[in-house]
């Protein structure tokens, strides 16, 4: 008599490979969408908007100073972060920087002195850029990070554009000067619950890596050439560091607007060189420092200009629409850019640098605006083209090159802010030597000032732009004529061992 077959079970193994994973990759997406606006609203110095709620005898210029120590100390953490998050794996990072950001939230109630007020803002960029590059490793290493990517490119896009917007939205109509020091705790608390979420379900799925074609892709640790790379990004990063906090001592304007662009020339060399993984690290190293450079600083004082006032703006409740608007074009042209064949990639960041040129370029005939309709213009093509650039950039580089354009990115960031400062405090200088009581003319000169920084911003995208192209013909060039372009480095055995297949973004 025959025995029949005992049927084996099933579910253990579509629990596991299916529903773990793809449960892993909505918590990483919600992650994402909530973890880079807060990682970014803690760029901006909004303690001069409270002034007038410092306790007496506080100075007001130390406080600015103490205030302004978040950008300088995340940009340096950015490069060394994204070395942690190859070797240790993005989850524990993520919670460490999400950890750092409550601890400095929920302390931020309590301070009463300029130092602490510097020591917590020093623990927001730390948390800040430790949160960037991790973010976008936990998206690069899922199996569908095709779709996540996307989405990480759109959020940093739309983050970027409202970083100011959002910062100053949590301190209106505000009682205290601490709210400047947790802006968002609410909104800090669920991004550590997702975090930790992200965390035990990484340990339950029991890889840490991404499952493709029945076997596990390792993360790997950098390699040697990019070690190095990031190495150099420090140099830069803390050059325009020091600037940063030089300006607060009443350095010379035209002083800081020549180092700011030496330091800016000096990035786009660093860029030049992200050629460890493919030519498409080049390209993408200067993505990040064109986005970085003009989106957020230009939308800063887009965001000033038309908080209202003499200029008679329409205010941050007339600005929300605009944003909002922007943000979900951002995230919409990021996804359909991912989805279009990897033969396009390269047209992509080159139309999306082009919008990014095209929304400076309306900056200059839209603003100042009454009402908050017309800046739809300006804001969509700025943060859409951005996120296209980004995502078309990030399809032909490898996780290497990525980590090394976001260490680029935000010292870009405070570049741009500091050569738009220096032309702002230019041209009013300028205005008040020729108002004679005219308060009009200081009124121009501020508009005067966004409308230069805005033209010089499209001028050195327009400059990357060629610059990028006319590197990649001559690589082209030279590769058919069987030249040796880049000398592919020879890893060691562990190197070997450790180095990520498949698990990259352009993959």
């Amino acid at each position: 008599m025959a025995v029949p077959p005992v049927p084996q079970a099933r579910t253990a193994v579509p629990v596991r490979a299916v529903r773990v994973p793809l449960l892993v990759d909505v918590v990483i997406g919600l992650l994402t969408l909530v973890a880079l606006p807060l990682a970014l609203v803690a760029i901006p110095n909004t303690i001069s908007v409270v002034a007038a709620l410092l306790p007496p005898g506080m100075s007001q210029v130390e406080m600015i100073r103490a205030h302004g120590l978040a950008l300088p100390a995340m940009l340096v953490t950015v490069p060394l972060a994204a070395v942690a998050v190859r070797r240790f794996r993005a989850a524990p990072i993520l919670v460490a920087g999400l950890t750092l950001l409550a601890l400095a939230d929920v302390a931020g109630g309590y301070t009463d002195t300029v130092t602490l007020v510097g020591v917590l803002r020093v623990l927001h960029g730390i948390g800040a850029g430790m949160l960037v590059p991790a973010t976008l490793v936990a998206v690069a290493e899922r199996p569908r990070h095709r779709v996540l990517l996307p989405i990480w490119a759109g959020a940093l896009a739309a983050s970027l554009l409202s970083a100011q917007a959002l910062a100053l939205w949590a301190i209106r109509d505000v009682s205290s000067w601490q709210v400047t020091l947790q802006p968002y705790p609410l909104l800090t608390g669920v991004a550590l619950a997702l975090a930790a979420a992200y965390l035990v379900l990484w340990m339950i799925s029991g890889d840490g890596g991404t499952r493709a074609e029945g076997k596990i892709l390792p993360a790997g640790r950098p390699t040697s050439a990019e070690r190095g790379r990031l190495a150099l990004a420090i140099v830069p990063a803390a050059a325009i560091a020091v600037l940063g906090v030089g300006i607060t001592f009443d350095w010379p304007p035209r002083l800081v607007v020549i180092a700011a662009a030496v330091v800016v020339v000096a990035m786009l060399a660093l860029a030049a060189l992200g050629t460890f993984e493919g030519l498409g690290g080049r390209t993408l190293a200067f993505v990040n420092v064109a986005v970085g450079l003009v989106v957020l600083p230009t939308a800063a004082q887009m965001t000033y200009i038309e908080l209202g006032g003499p200029l008679g703006g329409p205010g941050l409740k007339g600005l929300w629409m605009p944003f909002l608007v922007a943000a979900v074009i951002a995230l919409v042209a990021a996804v359909l850019a991912g989805r279009t064949p990897e033969t396009f990639a390269a047209r992509m960041t080159v139309l999306g640098l082009a919008a990014v040129v095209a929304g400076l370029a309306a900056i200059r005939l839209l603003v100042p605006a009454p009402s908050g309709t017309p800046l739809v213009v300006p804001f969509v093509l700025l943060a859409a083209g951005s996120a296209v650039a980004l995502v078309g950039a990030f399809r032909t580089a490898g996780l290497g090159s990525a980590m090394l354009g976001l260490s680029l990115c935000f010292p870009a960031v405070l570049a741009g802010f500091l050569l738009g400062t220096g032309i702002q405090v230019n041209r009013l200088q300028d205005a008040a030597a020729t108002a004679q009581g005219d308060g009009n003319a200081l009124v121009d000169g501020f508009i005067d000032a966004l409308h230069i920084w805005a033209l010089v911003g499209g001028f050195v995208v327009v400059g990357v732009i060629v610059l990028a192209s006319v590197l990649t013909r001559r690589a082209a060039a030279a590769s058919v004529n069987g030249e040796v372009v880049i000398p592919a480095p020879t890893p060691s055995p562990e190197e070997d061992d450790n180095i990520p297949r498949g698990a990259g973004p352009a993959d």
